[in-house]
């Protein structure tokens, strides 16, 4: 098992609706609309690396309002 968290920036404004579009998304265990430099930081569970980035690339990057996604692997 693989865990990330997606560090999202959305357009002004949207990221309530971004953050709980991304709760309903395969992989997702958990979204919140967060202050600071990113809007909204994604959890993501996936069974390995090819299937995370499918997640993020297919679903966390295509929420109307996101304009850029960093993804940031768990080590422990």
């Amino acid at each position: 098992m693989i865990q990330a968290y997606v560090l999202v920036q959305t357009d002004a404004g949207s990221a309530p609706q971004v953050a709980a579009t991304a709760n309903g998304l395969t992989g997702v265990t958990r979204a919140h609309d967060v202050t600071g430099p990113y809007d909204v930081i994604v959890t993501v569970e996936a069974t390995d690396v090819e299937s995370l980035g499918r997640e993020v690339v297919s679903g966390i990057q295509r929420i109307n309002g996101v304009t850029r996604t960093i993804t940031c692997s768990i080590v422990s």
